[in-house]
């Protein structure tokens, strides 16, 4: 049985993490549309039978009816295929989305609360769908699979082995129960990383984000195929945004002036398919301000700057005084020489440094 899962498409996201670039966030929504399209157009290529969409296909609170209206009309591009939606925390199935009041295409299945099987020729389809923006439990711990010589799918938003509160709201569940289950694939949605090579024979799958969302989910994008059977899986992560969120740093200790760094930063060549966030490390010796930099800018692929710098001191020089800096900065010198110091102590004694220059200024 071949398969095409994704989630975590966030139609009409409005890019919060973007907004502070004219247009970005109105080029990713393209983005978004030119992507799904893709996957509609390797579908209707390789005669794909089911496509399997794990949840956040859309934004609740910004989806608009022509996006909604966009997405139909690609699904009936592709009759022959099977698409079965597990609506997730970003788009329940509540009385007034589009899952409930749009009229979609007939190859459409979207699950609701209520765990649900669906009987096809090629194997049972069982799914559950949020109806809330929370949930706490799917009820598949009680489930008992009907046929187990049948090829079993579970179509589900949730989020495996939750370890604190705030994950536990977002239909928890258990890897353990879901492999003594003994389901054959579980299309799973909601983390944003991919997660499908982790073991031998892996059934329990996150297709992660389809089209980046920002600097928290680097690497690549795109969407599963995958082919199973009783005793045999095979997946492949396809990437499909051509863009790629990118950190890179840049160490200015060696950097006198913010003219300096601006000329540094101006320099670099960024590709067009990247969103380039720099990461300024080492040691200042001038006060950096993020916001004065951006207006000298020239590149428009870097979306962020994040100052990691620390203030330079020369505390060789300044232990010869004799103030209370010159006593700090001794006493400081011979903790850093001790070769057994761990770096989290290093950098707990670098911070205090600057902390108590500050208080002594």
């Amino acid at each position: 049985m071949k398969f095409v899962h994704i989630a975590d498409m966030h139609f009409d996201s409005p890019f919060v993490n973007l907004s502070n670039k004219e247009m970005l966030g109105d080029i990713r929504r393209l983005d978004q549309r030119k992507i799904f399209k893709k996957v509609i157009t390797y579908i209707k290529e390789n005669d794909i039978p089911f496509l399997f969409i794990s949840g956040d296909l859309y934004e609740h609170k910004y989806i608009k009816y022509s996006t909604i209206q966009y997405i139909d009309n690609l699904f009936q591009e592709i009759p022959n295929t099977q698409i079965y939606i597990s609506p997730g925390n970003h788009d329940p199935y509540l009385k007034n989305s589009y899952y409930e009041q749009f009229k979609w295409s007939k190859n459409v299945h979207i699950f609701n609360s209520k765990l649900e099987k669906v009987s096809t020729q090629d194997a049972d389809i069982y799914g559950y769908g949020f109806n809330d923006f929370y949930c706490n439990d799917c009820g598949i711990e009680k489930l008992e699979i009907e046929n187990p010589g049948k090829l079993n799918i579970a179509v589900i938003h949730g989020d495996l082995n939750s370890s604190n509160t705030e994950e536990k709201q977002y239909n928890p569940i258990s890897t353990k129960i879901l492999k003594d289950k003994g389901f054959d694939y579980v299309a799973m949605g909601h983390i944003h990383k991919p997660t499908y090579k982790d073991e031998p024979n892996q059934r329990i799958v996150y297709p992660g984000s389809t089209i980046s969302q920002g600097f928290d989910e680097l690497g690549e994008h795109g969407m599963i195929v995958g082919e199973v059977t009783k005793n045999n899986i095979h997946l492949e992560l396809i990437p499909l945004d051509e863009k790629a969120f990118v950190e890179k740093q840049m160490d200015v200790t060696d950097i006198l002036s913010r003219e300096e760094l601006i000329e540094k930063i101006n320099q670099e060549n960024y590709p067009e398919t990247e969103f380039i966030k720099i990461i300024l490390t080492g040691f200042r010796h001038f006060e950096i301000d993020i916001y004065k930099i951006y207006q000298f800018i020239e590149s428009n692929q870097i979306i962020k700057i994040k100052d990691k710098t620390k203030p330079y001191y020369d505390l060789e020089k300044i232990k010869n005084d004799s103030t209370l800096k010159g006593m700090f900065a001794k006493e400081i010198l011979e903790k850093l020489q001790n070769p057994v110091l761990s770096e989290e102590e290093k950098e707990i004694l670098e911070k205090s440094i600057e902390i108590a220059f500050e208080a002594l200024q």
